[in-house]
């Protein structure tokens, strides 16, 4: 007769992504997450095979979560849905969970287990189409397809200014500011 578990994955994963969102995945040990999660290793092996499986499975939970790109569906499409979703990256009133947690792993590419991989490209490439989506309704100079990717890069240069303490209005400005530059 096996036993019951006595936690949930998803609260496991609650509590296991703002230690890897803190931490890194390098620095993050098998007690860190013990003692984050409350579960011993025993009951965290019975759920994921090893610690990269729980990091994927954090990864893809944080993204599963991210209700900010809804906001790039809103019709109709366009250069304000681009500007919400810029915004809503600003800072974060979490003082340890700053910037957006998959851009923040990107730093730690090639120490992460290789379907960390998979996951950040396959995410990257759902946000560059949404981007593409709402710049295909705007009539602009530049290639849609280009103007998409310089989107994504500003975007993740703004998710990892986003560790240094900026306050919102200066963080919006500088949305604002690069929008307006992109868009003429």
């Amino acid at each position: 007769m096996s036993r019951e578990k006595a936690f949930r994955r998803t609260d496991v994963l609650e509590k296991a992504l703002p230690l890897f969102w803190a931490k890194g995945f390098t620095a993050t040990g098998m007690k860190d997450l013990e003692h984050a999660t409350g579960v011993n290793k025993s009951g965290l092996y019975s759920e994921f095979r090893d610690k990269d499986d729980l990091f994927v499975a954090s990864l893809e939970h944080y993204y599963k979560g991210r209700e900010n790109r809804k906001l790039l569906m809103h019709e109709p499409l366009g250069w304000s849905n681009i500007e919400r979703f810029m915004k809503l990256a600003g800072p974060s009133t979490t003082k340890k969970l700053r910037g957006c947690f998959a851009v923040n792993t990107l730093r730690e590419l090639d120490g992460l287990p290789a379907k960390a991989h998979k996951v950040i490209e396959l995410q990257r490439t759902i946000l560059k189409s949404l981007f593409l989506a709402n710049i295909v309704t705007e009539k602009i100079r530049t290639k849609p397809d280009a103007m998409a990717e310089v989107l994504l890069t500003f975007y993740y240069g703004l998710s990892i200014e986003q560790n240094l303490e900026t306050s919102r209005a200066s963080f919006n400005r500088r949305v604002e500011t690069f929008l307006g530059a992109v868009r003429d």
